[in-house]
């Protein structure tokens, strides 16, 4: 709502705004209405990605984000023939944008997620560690308490008995830190 009240403030028509995205009617804009809506747009903490490769990015983390997160089953099919099918580029091509615009892999970043939401299930408490790993993809509960343990430094078992369940925003997931 607070993207669509910038478009409206400066007198753009926004056609569609969803999560991360919105469209406006207007084909280009002015320099000086463009910084406008970035400057706008930054103070709320969002940025105008008006470049190829930036929408290329969202389009990436949004895919990747809403396949761990979203997704009601789980998919069989290898993820780098999901994304380069999702998006129409060739993986190879993503694979280096990704790097060189987060400083980390896609493997990377789809890791970083699936292990914020298996800390999100096991704060539910509500499957057992063998589905969790099922859900998301893992070949073994064995796989997925490994990677866990490397990405967070406790096992699952003694992150759910901790009981502080620090998680992080899905969008300071990215990038070196």
């Amino acid at each position: 709502m607070a993207v669509e009240q910038i478009l409206q403030q400066l007198q753009l028509h926004p056609v569609a705004v969803t999560l991360g995205e919105a469209v406006i009617e207007e084909k280009t804009l002015s320099s000086k209405k463009a910084e406008a809506l970035r400057t706008a747009l930054s103070e709320i903490g969002f940025e105008l990605m008006d470049d190829k490769k930036s929408k290329l990015m969202e389009q990436i983390r949004k895919f990747i984000i809403e396949t761990v997160h979203y997704s009601e089953e789980p998919s069989r099919l290898n993820f780098s023939q999901l994304l380069a099918r999702h998006t129409g580029h060739d993986y190879s091509y993503l694979s280096k944008l990704f790097s060189e615009v987060e400083g980390i892999t896609i493997e990377q970043y789809l890791i970083r997620q699936k292990i914020e939401k298996v800390k999100e299930l096991l704060a539910y408490d509500e499957l057992p560690l063998s589905q969790i790993a099922f859900d998301l993809g893992y070949s073994s509960t064995a796989h997925l308490s490994a990677q866990f343990k490397k990405m967070t430094g406790l096992t699952p078992t003694q992150f759910k008995q901790l009981g502080t369940h620090s998680r992080k925003s899905l969008d300071d997931l990215g990038g070196l830190g």
